[in-house]
């Protein structure tokens, strides 16, 4: 049995994805902007972000497979998923659910680099820089954390928990994984 602790409420996730809204709008008011979601944590933050634009834009996803054995990655990243969306000469913000690592979003920033857009901005609910392994820059950020095994708002744990409009750290049967 999971316990879970209340990290974020419903209120503060609003607040902090409305200021996001609020200074992406600015920054890139009067381009072609594309929101690029990416599956399955980030559909929540991305609905949400989505509706406190001020500024037109369209809306694609990605989901990204990392094959390995059990919990671990292989380090090997690829497309379950791809874009549908034409982004070449447009501004593409990659919205994702949490930045951990740094290993998948780095490779999809490269990928979609790839495609020539005119620029890449990424907005992480969730950013845990002490866990990086690749050089990666949120342009935009949620909630910075330290440590922490999160789950709610689109986060899950084993496909559980995703579903609950609050953020909360879990810690389940012997392994710790609170903040």
């Amino acid at each position: 049995m999971e316990e879970k602790r209340l990290l974020y409420s419903k209120e503060v996730i609003d607040r902090r994805v409305k200021a996001l809204a609020g200074a992406i709008s600015l920054d890139l008011e009067g381009r072609e902007v594309v929101l690029i979601g990416v599956l399955k944590g980030a559909f929540i933050f991305l609905a949400d972000l989505a509706r406190h634009l001020k500024i037109p834009h369209t809306v694609d996803f990605v989901r990204l497979a990392s094959y390995g054995s059990g919990s671990v990655s292989s380090g090997n990243i690829t497309f379950s998923k791809d874009i549908e969306t034409d982004i070449e000469g447009k501004d593409v913000v990659i919205v994702e659910d949490i930045i951990d690592t740094g290993t998948s979003i780095a490779f999809l920033q490269k990928k979609l680099e790839e495609r020539h857009p005119a620029s890449i901005k990424i907005c992480a609910l969730i950013d845990k820089k002490q866990r990086r392994e690749k050089t990666v820059n949120a342009d935009y950020v949620g909630f910075a954390l330290s440590e922490g095994f999160i789950v709610g708002y689109g986060l899950d744990f084993d496909e559980k928990f995703r579903c609950l409009p609050e953020i909360y750290v879990i810690k389940e049967g012997n392994c710790d994984h609170s903040v």
